[in-house]
């Protein structure tokens, strides 16, 4: 277990141990984990520029001001968007490639509860959300994240450690139940994310699980989330994990060397460790391998999430949770990327 009080020390170092000017892009930047963990990034920074895309423009302008408040030297800028949509992914993509020559951070944490939903572009919008979009934000900023000097590192915050059996015949989940659609997507995205980390071998990528943390993920939906709405009402303040306390973890994600890319001469791996830390076991079971699926704590999937995800890999099934993935994007936007 990777305690509070250690992420704690690893982020007192970033300041020191990382440039000034690293660039960051947070998608779902606007409430929960994403604003918070931006937040501790602006907080423990020199001269960040930091992008973040949400839906509210409100959320946008307060977070941005805090920002401002917590780090004058740096730059925040908000960027108002539907991510379940991927021309409007292409379109942010685009943007941000416009202005900058190197990425250092993509954070990703959009998703939502809602099911059986369609986007205007044909997918299911859970399964975009944590999927398809953030799959599409990967690929089109991929080469920006590889110019990177200093750390270069995808972070994806779903349902880590808890992959399970994969529906090939309904790869979206239109109709899986909830509790099989968080092993089938926690698989997709690891799978997912080990092919672009063979795409990469340069970019760290992180598979996380936060643990109950206070979000807007219940919001809309009806009926269903009125009552998950009334159900965190009454059991969050006993279960959450603080706001604050999870944007320090997130930060240590998202900067220590404990998840370092799978180049062995990686020359950015991040934050130093700190005493009593070791580099994390990847998805395949090999120390520092480039790809991990970690828990609330910053563990690493256990055994039994490795093997299942060996039969996976003999099976294919990478390859076909690609497939699909490509196959909707060139329905979509004729193009495999931007």
């Amino acid at each position: 277990m990777v305690s509070l009080p250690i992420c704690q020390a690893s982020n007192s170092y970033v300041a020191k141990a990382l440039p000034a000017g690293l660039v960051a892009v947070f998608v779902g930047g606007t409430n929960g984990i994403g604003e918070t963990t931006l937040k501790q990034f602006a907080k423990h920074t020199r001269s960040p520029r930091v992008y973040f895309v949400g839906r509210s423009q409100e959320a946008g302008a307060r977070i941005a001001a805090v920002c401002k408040t917590l780090n004058s030297e740096g730059e925040y800028y908000f960027m108002k968007a539907d991510t379940s949509l991927i021309r409007v992914v292409d379109d942010i993509c685009r943007d941000i490639k416009r202005k900058e020559k190197s990425i250092n951070l993509l954070f990703l944490t959009t998703g939502t509860l809602i099911a059986g939903q369609g986007t205007s572009e044909g997918l299911h919008v859970a399964a975009s959300l944590v999927l398809h979009s953030r799959t599409r934000f990967i690929v089109n900023l991929l080469p920006l994240l590889q110019q990177a000097t200093a750390i270069r590192r995808v972070v994806s915050v779903f349902t880590a450690t808890k992959e399970g059996p994969i529906n090939i015949a309904d790869m979206q989940g239109w109709k899986l139940a909830l509790m099989k659609q968080r092993g089938h997507g926690a698989s997709s995205v690891t799978l997912s994310l080990e092919t672009l980390a063979k795409k990469a071998p340069d970019v760290s990528f992180i598979h996380d699980f936060p643990g109950p943390v206070k979000s807007g993920i219940a919001r809309g939906g009806g009926g269903l989330m009125m009552f998950m709405k009334a159900v965190y009402a009454i059991i969050g303040p006993m279960v959450f994990i603080p706001n604050e306390e999870s944007g320090e973890r997130h930060l240590f994600v998202a900067t220590s060397a404990r998840y370092p890319a799978s180049t062995g001469n990686d020359t950015a791996p991040g934050v130093p460790l700190v005493e009593g830390l070791t580099v994390a076991r990847g998805t395949d079971g090999v120390t520092g391998s480039g790809m991990y699926s970690i828990d609330q704590n910053g563990e690493s999937a256990g055994p039994h999430v490795e093997e299942l995800l060996a039969k996976f890999r003999d099976e294919g099934m990478a390859g076909k949770v690609w497939d699909h993935i490509q196959e909707e994007f060139m329905r979509i936007t004729g193009a495999d990327a931007v």
